[in-house]
């Protein structure tokens, strides 16, 4: 199981998250057909996939904006529970959070 938690800039709580359990790609963007829709200008229509791979998860970043992880643009990236990252270098943040169970190998 994964969960995504969007942050808030100001506020100690979270004003949304979503839990995943057997996706293997989660795509997050301005487009409705995404598994997350964030309505930002400067959030791309597919924006950033977060893909199951073996042994975890990994980011791809499809957004023109770019995707940046501890203020690094980044391409492709491996996951850790924890991890924040932001669309766009001004753009919303997403944390992750990993249940135990989604680091067994996919079958």
């Amino acid at each position: 199981m994964i969960t995504l938690t969007l942050i808030h800039p100001l506020e100690s709580l979270p004003p949304q998250s979503w839990t995943f359990e057997g996706e293997s790609i989660i795509r997050i963007g301005r487009a409705s057909d995404n598994h997350v829709v964030l309505y930002s200008a400067v959030v791309s229509r597919h924006h950033v996939e977060v893909r199951r791979v073996t042994p975890g998860w990994e980011i791809v970043s499809l957004g023109a904006n770019g995707t940046y992880i501890n203020g690094e643009k980044i391409l492709q990236s491996g996951v850790s529970d924890g991890v924040i990252f932001r669309l766009a270098r001004s753009g919303p943040q997403i944390q992750i959070h990993l249940e135990t169970n989604t680091l067994a190998p996919i079958n």
